[in-house]
């Protein structure tokens, strides 16, 4: 592998560090959730999980030929070169998105969800195990993260799904 790939989605189950990390990569990034968010691109909202339903046409519609890097735990939806899924685990998981102010229910539905690899199937089902990317980001920093990530834009790492293993949360 050696060519930088043009369009690269990262994604992870909320609290994974894909805000965090890729603030401090070189280069466009579109922060999805908030393009979502100001520009409109939702079709409801969640009242339970407080939330807002992207519409995904519109948000395809709205990032047209786009370039560069995306994040969001919706980002795998995407078509893409290469994507990046962030991974933590669960318990730290649960952990950030209190400290984040997450409520007792959507920690643990998330951590749930980390540890079933719910956003990594998503990806690979989409994409295939060629175009998916895992890293861990568990007692990471963020610029080793945006390292890591990085190397998988520049092509200089392998294609790693199925590497990151929660089963024992469960």
């Amino acid at each position: 592998m050696s060519d930088d790939a043009e369009r690269v989605a990262v994604t992870g189950t909320p609290g994974t560090g894909k805000t965090s990390a890729t603030t401090l990569l070189d280069g466009p990034v579109v922060h999805l959730n908030d393009l979502i968010r100001e520009a409109g691109l939702w079709s409801d909202r969640d009242e339970d999980r407080d939330s807002l339903v992207a519409d995904l046409d519109a948000v395809r519609e709205a990032l047209g030929d786009w370039t560069g890097v995306v994040e969001s735990h919706l980002a795998h939806h995407l078509d893409a070169d290469r994507v990046v899924v962030l991974r933590c685990h669960p318990d730290t998981l649960a952990d950030r998105l209190r400290e984040r102010g997450a409520d007792e229910t959507k920690a643990a539905e998330n951590a749930e969800s980390e540890a079933l690899d719910v956003i990594l199937s998503e990806a690979v089902d989409r994409h295939g195990l060629d175009q998916v990317y895992e890293i861990d980001t568990t007692n990471r920093t963020p610029a080793d993260v945006a390292d890591d990530i990085a190397a998988v834009v520049a092509g200089e790492r392998e294609p790693s799904a199925g590497d990151v293993d929660f089963t024992d949360y469960l």
